[in-house]
């Protein structure tokens, strides 16, 4: 018999420490951001807050900033025993049919893609779904998104919300941008185009015609293996380069650099130092940095979260040339996966072995108006704008 306890209160997160990383250490494609390091540090900075109206959520689901107003974290027993984590937040989104509660995981958009936490994700996507089914809805909209449907989810998502009764829609929520580095890096730099290899090659060697040039990795092993040092020199470093570089300009707020942001991202640096996530990359060229690469990785996975360069080297092409040793490293390390991100893909269209789509399941509140009116605007956006050529979504119940 399954037993499902809700946790509304981040107090209560740090109880579930134990069990938390016992579980997530047996979870298939884990990533950082699925660590309870994660998410109360997230909590910390954007918990119980509103939705950023300036910025506006298109009808499409679009991802935008928004600050989760409700902690529902599921834990689900067997017998007393935990078998799995369903960790879920609730939000307001802005809409241009209003604004909507929006329940489903914390993600935020910081990563590519998100699940159920533990051996178990089928078990635990039923009985947490079965749950919110039969307790009170404090949501219009039951939104899953960042399921790695191909590979990992294998159709768990759809065929729990079926069991629970909830009717959903399921579409594409974006495209992930990945280099599959499990055969090596000489198969991978083989298949890069061979235009695009000699441009790689000029570039170091404009480089090294300017001095010495040297590539540097901090990868601390976390606390548990007393090595959690999150090394605030070169985060720093990595920082004012983004200050320089034309991070500095962008609109988007979410750069290492950003007033926004930039405490999230520092305090951040240091949960996942802690949790031996870290993943700084630096190119020096002197003894002076020219160009940075902030990752998180977990196990055998990278996720690129910022990188930059000087411009004054952007005629050399430093930012390129790290980027090469960086997935050359990778590859001697035993990394088997860099996920880009889904952002900027013409920019990672050089590097990337694959676009891997990460999709949404919804379910929309049956008698809250809003909630329908948005389901018959999509619909009818979706019939406007059908090609042939194009999948349909698929809708269920």
């Amino acid at each position: 018999m399954l037993h499902v306890r809700e946790i509304n209160s981040p107090q209560q997160l740090a109880d579930l420490r134990t069990v938390w990383r016992d579980l997530l250490a047996s979870t298939a494609g884990a990533t950082f951001f699925q660590s309870l390091d994660w998410l109360e540090t997230y909590w910390q900075f954007y918990g119980y807050g509103i939705a950023d109206t300036s910025e506006k959520l298109s009808d499409g689901g679009a991802h935008t900033s928004v600050r989760p107003e409700r902690l529902r974290v599921l834990l689900v027993e067997a017998d007393r025993e935990p078998i799995g984590i369903l960790p879920l937040v609730v939000t307001t989104e802005p809409y241009r049919v209003g604004p909507m509660r929006v329940l489903g995981y914390p993600l935020a958009g910081w990563g590519s893609f998100y699940g159920p936490i533990g051996p178990h994700p089928a078990a635990t996507l039923r009985a947490g779904l079965q749950h919110i089914r039969h307790t009170a809805r404090d949501w219009d909209l039951l939104d899953l998104r960042w399921v790695d449907a191909d590979e990992v989810d294998e159709g768990q998502t759809p065929q729990a919300m079926q069991v629970a009764g909830f009717k959903f829609e399921s579409q594409v929520w974006h495209f992930s941008a990945q280099i599959e580095l499990q055969d090596g890096w000489e198969k991978y730099w083989a298949g890069r185009k061979s235009i695009w290899r000699s441009n790689l090659r000029r570039c170091e060697r404009l480089l090294t015609e300017r001095g010495k040039l040297e590539y540097l990795r901090y990868r601390p092993l976390g606390e548990a293996h007393g090595d959690g040092d999150p090394r605030w020199d070169l985060y720093d470093t990595c920082v004012e380069l983004a200050r320089r570089s034309w991070q500095a300009d962008s609109n988007s707020g979410t750069t290492l650099s950003h007033d926004s942001v930039r405490e999230y991202l520092r305090a951040t640096h240091e949960s996942a130092a802690r949790a031996g996530a870290v993943d700084v990359n630096l190119l020096l060229l002197d003894g002076e940095a020219v160009a940075f690469a902030y990752n998180y990785r977990f196990r055998n996975w990278v996720y690129g979260v910022r990188n930059g360069y000087d411009p004054a080297a952007v005629q050399e092409g430093a930012g390129t040339v790290l980027m090469g040793k960086m997935i050359e490293d990778s590859c001697q390390r035993g990394d088997q996966l860099f996920d880009l991100g889904p952002d900027y893909l013409k920019c990672k269209r050089y590097w990337y072995t694959r676009l891997h789509p990460a999709y949404h399941y919804t379910h929309f509140h049956p008698v809250r108006l809003r909630a329908q009116a948005l389901r018959l605007k999509r619909i009818v956006r979706r019939w406007l704008s059908w090609s042939p050529t194009e999948p349909q979504p698929t809708v269920v119940g």
